[in-house]
């Protein structure tokens, strides 16, 4: 048994040789070393951190509306990204922000950021936001390069690919390292290490039987 963040490793790396950073509506970077022990930045939970994930530019986007709001009133009706924020999450009064925010689950909350992306290029605050999310992200791989030295990084997950601007951010924060953008085919990954675990058994059964 194993978690899905180590599957996901397997996906785009065998152990020892880099660091897959994902960002779904939470984010996490993640390294196997060579003996198999895995080591984390990142990856806990969107109360204390997440930063970079889909969780975390909903937030960031409600909290730059609302304190637009608490210094002039009604600017939301300028703002492209408040426009269409406000849209998704039933109105422009505080009870539906407060009733979004407070009342879905995570990944439903985390959906917002694709409506923030989508705000990219009409609104500067949503370009801020994405390009915050990318150097948030390339804190996680950033931090695993410290401690365990240069390798490649792979960036993957949906709150990756909402935008353009998030992996250009990321690869500024990061020049001196290898960033490769993929979607990562974990189930493949969890196929062969059954298949793996699979004739490993056959194999001492058969040793066994003799």
């Amino acid at each position: 048994m194993c978690n899905d963040i180590e599957i996901a490793y397997r996906a785009s790396f065998e152990p020892g040789k880099g660091y897959p950073v994902y960002a779904g509506t939470g984010s996490i970077g993640a390294f196997i070393d060579a003996a198999g022990a895995f080591h984390r930045a990142g990856g806990r939970g969107v109360v204390l951190d997440d930063g970079g994930g889909g969780f975390w530019i909903a937030r960031e986007a409600l909290r730059a509306i609302w304190r637009r709001e608490d210094g002039c009133p009604g600017s939301w009706e300028t703002s492209p990204m408040a426009r269409a924020v406000f849209d998704y999450v039933g109105g422009a009064d505080w009870a539906y922000s407060r009733q979004f925010i407070y009342g879905q689950e995570r990944g439903e909350i985390g959906k917002l950021a694709v409506v923030v992306a989508a705000s990219a290029g009409q609104d500067p605050v949503a370009d801020a936001i994405l390009t915050e999310a990318g150097r948030e992200l390339a804190r996680l791989a950033q931090a695993l390069i410290a401690r365990f030295g240069p390798r490649p990084v792979v960036l993957s997950g949906r709150a990756a690919e909402l935008h353009p601007i998030i992996a250009a951010s990321m690869r500024a924060s990061l020049p001196a390292a290898t960033i490769t953008q993929r979607a990562t085919r974990a189930h493949h990954a969890a196929a062969r290490l059954a298949a793996a675990d699979a004739a490993q058994g056959a194999t001492a059964a058969a040793a066994g039987a003799t």
